[in-house]
């Protein structure tokens, strides 16, 4: 039986083994590896993730943080990666309470209050719970997307879910990524053609301005930066 000690030490051979690893290579890896025993994250922004592990493994399953606080264009597109991708099994990841009982225990509005509590509620506890049913999980987080994600390496050992991440486009550049989502003609959520350009719950999302950073329109006016899903 493989064991949680197993893993880490797979992990950290794996991150030096797939330091410059492509992003197909490293998807090959984790199917070699686990199989069926691993889920693909995206927060349906777009499909590229999706995308570059459908063209390694047709099948797999897709964790989707289903907040109750979604954009209905960020729905819409969930839903397509459904036709697109026929293979991929959406895994809606929920809170434990609806919005409306999370409303009736912490009053309305929690996000504008304590947008921490309100995101561990209705993302990281349920991220937890449903990672707890593999051995690895893959992620779209790049080195580029935030300060705090550019030492981001493309296998490690996650220490907080207990489970093997693997970043398969981490060293991807904004160009790299743009021409890849053009190059492929991949699904992406309308969302961000009208200016939103790092998508999370509708009320703590906003457009943002030219010339300014993607995420800065994600808790805008907070000091806030990151849902605590990566750390």
């Amino acid at each position: 039986m493989t064991t949680a000690t197993d893993h880490r030490a797979l992990a950290e051979r794996a991150s030096a083994d797939l330091a410059d690893a492509t992003a197909e290579e490293a998807i090959r890896w984790v199917a070699d590896t686990f199989g069926d025993d691993f889920i693909v994250a995206s927060n349906m922004q777009d499909a590229v993730l999706i995308d570059v592990a459908a063209k390694v493994k047709p099948d797999f399953d897709v964790l989707f943080l289903e907040t109750g606080y979604h954009f209905a264009e960020t729905i819409g597109t969930r839903d397509a990666v459904e036709t697109v991708y026929p293979g991929v099994r959406i895994v809606d990841a929920r809170a434990e309470q609806s919005v409306a009982q999370q409303d009736a225990e912490y009053g309305e509005k929690l996000h504008d209050r304590d947008a921490t509590l309100c995101c561990n509620l209705r993302k990281v506890v349920p991220l937890r719970k449903t990672l707890a049913k593999y051995s690895a999980w893959v992620t779209g987080v790049r080195r580029v997307d935030a300060p705090t994600r550019a030492n981001t390496p493309i296998v490690t050992w996650d220490e907080r879910n207990g489970l093997v991440k693997v970043n398969p486009i981490a060293p991807w550049t904004d160009e790299e990524f743009d021409g890849y989502l053009r190059d492929h003609g991949i699904l992406q959520n309308p969302l961000v053609s009208a200016g939103y350009l790092s998508i999370g719950c509708a009320p703590c999302t906003a457009k943002v301005l030219p010339g300014q950073d993607p995420r800065s329109g994600r808790w805008a006016g907070q000091t806030k930066t990151e849902c605590g899903l990566h750390g």
